[in-house]
C-alpha cells in the first residue's frame, strides 16, 4: 500500500529499506519499505536515517563515529540505529549522495547479481528490490555490516557479563 501524503515516518525494526524517489520537481524524497507496505516521505533517505538516529538519542554523524571507533570502517560505513532491536543499516553509496539508499541488514535474506552494476536484494518476507550498485560492492557492504554487528554485539555481551559478575561479587560481599 502506498501513501503519498505521508510526511514523516519513523524508522522502525519493521523497516526493510529507505529508497530515494525523485518527485516531479526533481526533489529527492524517500520510499520507506516495510514488511507490510511502503510509504512516501518528503525527505531524502540520509536525512530520514539521521532523524531516526536522533530519535534513538544520537545522530547519523555520531553513529558513523561509533562505527569508525569499533570497526575502523570509514567509507560507506554501516550504522546501528538501535542495536537492541536489530536496526543495523548500511548505505548503498556515500551517505553524502542524497540519492543513497539505506538497507536494514536484519531483513536481508540474500543478494544476487541483477545485471551490470545492479544487485537484487531479497528480504526474508520474499519482497525484493533492485539497486544500481554492483554485486561485489553490495556483498562487501553486507559483509562489513555483519562484521560491525558482530563486534558491537560482542562488546555489549561482554559488558553485560562484566556487570553481572560485579553484581554477583558485590552480593557475596554483602
Amino acid at each position: 500500500m502506498f501513501h503519498d501524503e505521508f510526511f514523516f515516518h519513523e524508522i522502525t525494526p519493521l523497516t526493510m529499506a529507505v529508497l530515494p524517489e525523485n518527485d516531479e520537481t526533481g526533489a529527492i524524497n524517500s520510499i520507506v519499505l516495510e514488511e507490510s507496505g511502503e510509504y512516501l516521505v518528503q525527505s531524502n533517505p540520509t536525512k530520514l536515517i539521521d532523524l531516526a538516529c536522533k530519535f534513538f538519542g544520537s545522530s547519523l554523524r555520531g553513529r558513523l563515529e561509533g562505527t569508525r571507533q569499533i570497526s575502523r570502517i570509514t567509507h560507506k560505513a554501516p550504522i546501528a540505529i538501535d542495536p537492541s532491536t536489530g536496526m543495523y543499516f548500511f548505505p548503498t553509496t556515500s551517505p553524502k549522495n542524497k540519492a543513497c539508499s539505506w538497507i536494514n541488514h536484519s531483513h536481508v535474506d540474500h543478494i544476487q547479481p541483477a545485471g551490470k552494476k545492479q544487485t537484487k536484494i531479497v528480504f526474508h518476507n520474499g519482497k525484493s528490490i533492485v539497486v544500481n550498485v554492483s554485486y561485489g560492492s553490495m556483498l562487501n557492504q553486507m559483509q562489513r555490516t555483519a562484521q560491525f554487528r558482530y563486534s558491537l554485539e560482542q562488546r555489549m555481551r561482554q559488558m553485560k557479563s562484566d556487570m553481572e559478575n560485579r553484581m554477583l561479587e558485590k552480593s557475596k560481599r554483602d
